[in-house]
């Protein structure tokens, strides 16, 4: 039987609210009921905690805070509600397969530790403009039922020698304290290599921090979330800090078509060339795809028209590779 430390405990997560650490008690006791060869008790106690899980619906996993981060936080880290899934997210088949992954570990992080594993928990985010990074950041947010965070790397990089590293230790505790998915976005303005010539001694130590403080353990499992544009220019000793690093690419004619597809609804949209709409939307990212989209919806709306043709789609992506065209005059121009 269970002793009374452990119902105690159980009890007082209960009594807290805090259902995960609830369920990490009923394991342990299900682990102990194992080792003492009573495995029929400890099947029956995996398998109510399983139950537990799957009947809690869209309620969080665990005790989340949502409150705005104030004090020191406040203007360092910037909290978003996530409003999206992975589902609803187009994404290459092996990014969302190793994503399911990390989905899995994240949900069943009890058994893991009661195995003496932790699991994957350090992301690296990697590819071109637009290509979705942003975006899937916070749907595995939305999937985990945890809050969004986002570093305000405006505010946590400074000319003041030692203040970006107390910055970056003052985050580190929160992802300590606070289970989220916390998202360095531009990633590369931290990362960048130490042995840059236009590297000064201050970002090598904030670097250097930056590498200290991801090998610290959390118990809370926290994600902590690296994006950028630009891998090439990351100092080669974050490869070993990160768990995984997810390479983003730009939409394929299947994925051009299913984030148009996802940005129309509730229009129709019968007769529509797929093949021609493709073609034309080659080259641009999944944001330029899906205002696209928004802008043919909103130009059959504004004519009264709840159908949307070829033409309507062909005329706004030929507008954003426009756009695109006129943004590369002007660094051309610039240079």
């Amino acid at each position: 039987m269970s002793n009374t430390k452990q119902i105690l405990s159980m009890l007082r997560s209960r009594a807290e609210g805090d259902e995960d650490q609830f369920l990490a008690i009923a394991l342990q006791v299900a682990a102990a009921e194992a080792r003492q060869g009573r495995r029929t008790n400890a099947e029956l106690l995996r398998a109510a905690v399983e139950d537990v899980r799957r009947g809690g619906g869209d309620k969080p996993s665990v005790r989340v805070a949502l409150a705005q981060p104030r004090g020191d936080l406040e203007g360092l880290l910037d909290l978003r509600e996530p409003n999206i899934r992975l589902p609803q997210v187009v994404l290459a088949d092996s990014v969302r397969a190793r994503l399911d992954g990390v989905v899995l570990q994240q949900s069943r992080r009890s058994w893991l530790r009661e195995g003496n594993r932790v699991p994957s928990r350090r992301l690296l985010f990697a590819g071109p403009p637009g290509s979705g990074k942003t975006m899937t950041a916070e749907a595995l947010a939305g999937e985990l039922r945890l809050p969004f965070l986002v570093v305000r790397l405006e505010a946590l990089i400074t000319r003041f020698m030692g203040e970006t590293s107390a910055k970056l230790r003052l985050v580190f505790d929160e992802t300590i304290r606070r289970r989220g998915v916390y998202l360095f976005d531009e990633f590369d303005a931290v990362g960048g290599k130490r042995a840059a010539t236009n590297d000064v001694g201050e970002m090598r130590r904030v670097l250097n921090s930056f590498l200290q403080f991801m090998e610290e353990p959390a118990s809370t499992d926290s994600i902590i979330l690296a994006a950028t544009n630009h891998p090439e220019l990351l100092d080669p000793a974050l490869q070993r800090r990160f768990d995984d690093v997810l390479l983003f690419e730009m939409p394929s004619p299947d994925e051009i078509r299913e984030v148009i597809r996802n940005h129309l609804r509730p229009m129709k949209y019968p007769r529509i060339s797929w093949d021609r709409v493709a073609e034309a939307g080659r080259g641009l990212s999944q944001a330029e795809l899906a205002r696209a989209a928004d802008e043919a919806a909103k130009a059959a709306l504004l004519s009264e028209r709840d159908t949307i043709r070829t033409d309507d789609l062909l005329k706004q992506l030929a507008a954003r590779h426009q756009m695109r065209d006129i943004f590369r005059g002007d660094q051309e121009a610039a240079r």
